[in-house]
């Protein structure tokens, strides 16, 4: 799981960067505000990678898709891109839950097939 989100979170990091850029174009926005908003989601893309896999990180994660969504009020665009990394942070949570099941599986099956000790080979 902790792959497939990340990937999706580096993602969203420069999704939200390029957004910055464009938000920076509107007359009614500072650049200070643009950048702060956008460095402190950008931050929280580069930490939730690091704590994916921790029971608050996936809430965070949503939290953040939310956000994503929401950001089209200021760069309409980001309506649409906010659906297609929602989508994905799902299929990343989704499959990457799992993608983890089936490597537990592996490594038992794995453990039970190989001799318990040196000297039975």
């Amino acid at each position: 799981m902790r792959t497939l989100c990340s990937s999706t979170l580096i993602g969203e990091f420069f999704v939200i960067g390029f957004a910055a850029l464009v938000a920076m174009k509107d007359p009614g926005l500072s650049m200070a505000s643009v950048w702060t908003v956008s460095g402190i989601a950008m931050a929280l893309c580069v930490l939730l990678c690091g704590v994916v896999t921790r029971p608050a990180g996936v809430a965070l994660g949503w939290a953040l898709q939310i956000a994503l969504v929401a950001s089209g009020v200021v760069v309409p665009t980001m309506y649409f891109l906010g659906v297609v990394f929602a989508g994905l942070w799902w299929a990343s949570v989704h499959f990457g839950r799992k993608i983890d099941v089936a490597k537990a599986r592996f490594a038992e099956r794995s453990a039970q097939a190989s001799p318990s000790s040196p000297d039975a080979a």
